[in-house]
């Protein structure tokens, strides 16, 4: 949906319940279809249960995602969406700026970041984004948001595949060390987002809840391989866990600090010194 018109009328009961049937439609979960849609899922869950309204951005993302006329949501159209556009956009319009300020938050910087420079990358105008994220703050949240979903998505995708907890232990590793142009923007999305977190704003908390759920995930792991007696007995799994995460964060901010051509070296010495430390006091001698 790309008009730059504004939603008229005011979400109500029946929207939740017009809401539920396009998640259901979609036939994914609840907090499948809020990634979709870059919603924070406990956002998603109270609007549907009526102790809080949507927005009308969070119902005009909802509707790209659905393929449905935004009015309809607010009972004041009909169901059918509006024409497509032109050019099919892959993963929806909100997706795509999501994904592009990502990119340029990576290149230039979280303060450095403009809704126009977001509205150039996407071939659109300005008024499309604030369409789907009406203030600068809500789209660089979203943003974060985003790239916390995509991650926790890949880590899990990851320790699947694993045999047993010392497996898992080195694709987690293998994720945080930063060697492919994906992992180079993810990693400089994160080491930017550190001001803001000790700001306490809301991205920055956002950023916080990331790092306590990273290190409960590294927690996990350690305990399970202190139970499986591949991880020494009567290891700290919390500490172990904070410990390594110090690790891999100064490591890859060293990586990043030394440029392209050099990345790959500086790549292979932090993966080196990670499972060194890892063969030092973790694993089962």
């Amino acid at each position: 949906m790309e008009t730059d018109d504004v939603l008229d009328g005011t979400p109500t009961a029946d929207t939740a319940a017009r809401v539920r049937e396009v998640i259901a439609a979609a036939g994914v979960s609840q907090r499948e279809f809020a990634r979709r849609v870059v919603m924070d899922p406990s956002k998603l869950s109270r609007s549907l249960s009526g102790t809080r309204r949507f927005t009308a951005a969070e119902l005009a993302r909802i509707a790209d995602e659905g393929r449905v006329d935004a009015g309809w949501l607010l009972g004041t159209r009909s169901r059918e969406k509006a024409a497509a556009p032109t050019v099919a956009v892959e993963g929806g319009r909100p997706l795509q700026i999501v994904r592009e300020t990502v990119r340029l938050i990576a290149e230039h910087g979280f303060h450095a970041v403009r809704v126009a420079d977001i509205a150039r990358a996407c071939a659109t105008s300005s008024a499309a984004i604030h369409y789907h994220f009406p203030g600068r703050a809500e789209l660089l949240e979203a943003a974060v948001r985003w790239c916390m979903d995509e991650d926790t998505a890949r880590r899990a995708t990851r320790l699947a595949e694993a045999d047993d907890a010392a497996a898992e232990l080195r694709q987690l590793i293998a994720l945080q060390t930063p060697r492919t142009a994906q992992q180079r923007r993810q990693w400089a999305v994160w080491l930017d987002l550190w001001a803001e977190a000790a700001r306490s704003t809301a991205v920055g908390r956002l950023h916080s809840e990331y790092y306590r759920q990273w290190r409960e995930t590294v927690a996990d792991v350690v305990r399970r391989g202190v139970g499986q007696g591949v991880f020494r007995a009567g290891l700290d799994p919390q500490a172990a866990a904070l410990t390594l995460t110090a690790l891999i964060d100064g490591l890859a901010t060293h990586v990043l600090s030394v440029g392209v051509p050099s990345s790959a070296a500086a790549a292979d010495a932090m993966h080196a010194a990670l499972t060194t430390h890892v063969t030092d006091t973790i694993l089962a001698p």
